[in-house]
């Protein structure tokens, strides 16, 4: 047994923890969990919790059902806030494998660990730094309604309201004793937006806490009697809920991303990848954005005298938060890093990950030119004008954009074969189920006029 499986096993004995929860996600995204007790877990660490991956969205096929959550220890947290009269709880992620030690290859997390080797292999560690959008909500109607914000504040209001005055103030401080950095909260643009900003840290484990965020998000906010959202898109006439992710590559301590010689700082490298993300953005969108109400954030209806920073066409700009990619200004070498802006809160972080550090590393290995940087705002411009400077669309909805992705071979290659089926199998469902449901607004638009 390692040192860290003995301090798993002394922190549970010490504080008294009666429950352990190990955690996965699916293919979509979904977290999955298992509780155990203390008492089984030194097993669990030898030989896994055995399941039945067939139940689980894309793992596995009812007759090669049987795999295994193997706990990684290094994940190992205490949650002391949610302890109760019943004591302490904690969580381990796992890694999924098959019943003869394999990794699975529709586990997410292996997914990404192995677009992680390929940079490794390069001398390159992946990090990455997610601004976390969300709302919060006085109710979650199941009727399909619209829900109601919890407050009516604006960009960075200092907004004060009964049901949920001190909820950002306390799911930053649960973070933070989970050790989950955050950098900065604030409302947002829209009634009852919020965004908390996590600290950079290497992918593997920002996908780890971007999963145990929204877990603890929405917690703490069931305990102010509210409720929180990570829908892309939950009102027409209101910004949507992105999740703009700063991207670096280090080799060792340097930045590689940073050239002091450049008129804006850029490495050849940092160029390369950029071009990367804008070569594949298309194809790669559909994990990025997978649900059928992302498009919904990325193609919004106008709203009179409301600025829109949706990223929906393919460019780059320097500080320009109208692009696809935007490559902020910043002080110290060590902070040099471009900021992708097309995710949404609602994506698989492990998926999405892979396929960004993907794109860059393929643009990295073919030495991908950068084309001109925009610096007007990309959607203040006619359609003639983005096709004249070649600024190609986002796929507008699911089925597009799952089109597109089928005929990557890029994206089949970063998810592998299994992952890559699935997943368009699954929304190609979503979109079918979709595209036949009558809506409100066909309702009230055709029913007396036709």
């Amino acid at each position: 047994m390692d040192r860290q499986q003995q301090f798993v096993l002394r922190t549970l004995e010490e504080r008294d923890i009666r429950f352990v929860r190990l955690w996965f996600t699916d293919v979509l995204g979904t977290l999955k969990s298992v509780s155990v007790a203390p008492a089984e877990l030194e097993a669990a660490f030898e030989e896994g919790i055995g399941f039945d991956g067939s139940a689980i969205e894309g793992f596995a096929r009812v007759y090669e059902s049987d795999m295994v959550a193997m706990p990684d220890p290094t994940t190992f947290q205490v949650f002391p806030f949610e302890g109760g009269a019943s004591g302490e709880s904690a969580r381990m992620f796992c890694d999924i494998l098959m019943p003869d030690g394999s990794p699975s290859w529709a586990d997410p997390r292996h997914v990404l660990r192995r677009v992680l080797s390929r940079a490794a292999e390069k001398g390159f560690t992946f990090y990455t730094h997610p601004e976390i959008e969300f709302f919060l909500f006085n109710d979650l109607p199941s009727d399909g309604s619209v829900p109601s914000p919890v407050d009516s504040g604006g960009y960075f209001d200092n907004t004060t309201h009964a049901a949920a005055r001190d909820f950002r103030r306390q799911a930053v401080l649960a973070l933070e004793r989970i050790g989950i950095s955050v950098e900065f909260s604030h409302h947002e643009v829209a009634p009852g937006q919020q965004e908390i900003d996590l600290r950079y840290a290497d992918a593997l484990t920002t996908a780890d806490n971007v999963m145990t965020f929204r877990h603890v998000v929405k917690e703490v906010a069931l305990g102010q009697g509210v409720h929180a959202s990570f829908m892309p898109k939950p009102f027409s006439d209101q910004p949507g809920s992105g999740m703009h992710t700063h991207l670096s590559l280090f080799e060792g301590e340097r930045n590689v991303f940073h050239d002091p010689s450049d008129p804006m700082k850029l490495s050849k490298t940092a160029r390369s990848f950029i071009a990367g993300l804008l070569v594949h953005a298309r194809e790669f969108t559909a994990v990025t954005n997978q649900w059928v109400n992302s498009y919904k954030r990325l193609f919004p209806q106008h709203v009179e005298n409301r600025i829109t920073e949706s990223p929906a066409y393919v460019c780059w700009g320097h500080s320009n938060r109208s692009a696809l990619v935007r490559v902020p200004a910043y002080g110290k070498p060590n902070s040099a890093r471009v900021e992708i802006r097309s995710p949404d809160t609602a994506c698989n972080p492990y998926l999405a990950f892979a396929v960004l550090l993907s794109a860059g590393l393929r643009g990295i290995e073919e030495g991908y030119e950068l084309p001109p940087g925009a610096e007007d705002d990309v959607w203040g411009l006619s359609d003639a004008e983005r096709r004249a400077m070649g600024y190609a669309a986002l796929p507008q909805n699911l089925a597009e954009a799952i089109e597109v992705m089928a005929g990557s071979e890029f994206v089949a290659e970063t998810l592998g074969e299994h992952v890559f089926d699935f997943f368009l199998a699954n929304k190609r469902a979503e979109w079918e189920e979709y595209r036949r449901q009558v809506t409100p607004y066909e309702r009230q638009r055709y029913l007396g006029m036709l």
